[in-house]
This record gives structure tokens, C-alpha cells and sequence, in this order.
């Protein structure tokens, strides 16, 4: 699947075209499915963004309930600058990232030192157009700050900003 199908069909649809529906949104993520497939089953609604604004509970909760769970859901991203990327969007998105081998040694060391300061965490972020140089003074500020609670609230935004994002690309 290519493309989003009409909200209004997704409580009908195959659970591979419920998945499809999440990937396209978010990342590929056996967890992610597990925890939305049933709702996405059981609830119409009125458009993507509500349905984007419901993972967002879901994901919150999780931070609260599981987080184990929640890093793995998190980590179906992939780090940004990372050269083999799975999904066809990240890879437009990281294709704004471009920059010089210097930035993207140094956005590797910032990745390796966010993920050793935020165990089990992989820095997410909504890139936007932004480039290179803002992204990585983001992810120095959130290493910097060092609190793994924040972070998680920052990450599940980051994720469904992203998905908001997809999903207006989708239908404009």
C-alpha cells in the first residue's frame, strides 16, 4: 500500500491493510499494531488526525504503563543520518539532512550519546525542512536536559507530528 484509504473504510478493512495504514503513518512496528489494531478495528474516525491524535494516547499511556514497550514502538525509527533506511518516507524525510561528512560524523556521535544517556530511547524528531545544523542543536539541548520522562513526551510528540505530517502529504 502506497497510499492511505479512506478513513471511513479502516473498521472493515484486513489487519495487513490496518498495518499497511500504521506504517505509512508511523514506522513499521509489531508493537505499535498489537497495541492500536484493536481500536482501529472497533472505531470510526472522523479523519486521520484523530485517529493520529489516538495512537498519541495510547503511546502516553504506555509511558506510564509499559515502558518497554514504548522504546520498541519509538525505536521503529530510524536515527537520523543513519545511510540504510527502511521505509520509503523516512527516507524522503532524511533526504532534507543532507549536509556535509563532518555533520554527519558528528549527528552519528550525537546519536550514539543520546542513546547512552537515554537508554533503550532513539532520538525522534520532526524534521520539517529544518537542516542539519538546527536538528542536531535540538538533539544537543535534549542530551543536555537529561530527563528520560520529558524525552519519552517529546519522542511520542515528535512521532505523531511525523504521522500528522504524512497524512497531509497524503490528501493535499
Amino acid at each position: 500500500m502506497t497510499s492511505l484509504p479512506p478513513i471511513s473504510s479502516l473498521p472493515h478493512s484486513s489487519d495487513s491493510t490496518l498495518t499497511s495504514v500504521l506504517d505509512l503513518l508511523f514506522e513499521p512496528s509489531p508493537p505499535l499494531h498489537a497495541l492500536t489494531l484493536p481500536i482501529l478495528r472497533s472505531t470510526t474516525f472522523p479523519s486521520y488526525d484523530v485517529l493520529i491524535t489516538a495512537v498519541n494516547a495510547q503511546l502516553v499511556a504506555l509511558a506510564d504503563e509499559d515502558v518497554k514497550t514504548l522504546s520498541e514502538i519509538l525505536c521503529s525509527h530510524p536515527r537520523l543520518g543513519e545511510k540504510k533506511v527502511d521505509s520509503e518516507q523516512s527516507r524522503k524525510e532524511q533526504a532534507q539532512l543532507k549536509g556535509s561528512e563532518e555533520e554527519g560524523k558528528k549527528l552519528e556521535e550525537l546519536n550514539a550519546e543520546y542513546e547512552e544517556v537515554f537508554p533503550g530511547l532513539r532520538y525522534v524528531v520532526f524534521v520539517n525542512g529544518r537542516p542539519r545544523p538546527i536538528v542536531m542543536e535540538n538533539m544537543r539541548s535534549r542530551i543536555d536536559r537529561g530527563d528520560i520522562v520529558a524525552e519519552r513526551k517529546e519522542a511520542i510528540q515528535a512521532m505523531c507530528d511525523i504521522a500528522a505530517d504524512r497524512a497531509a502529504k497524503q490528501h493535499s
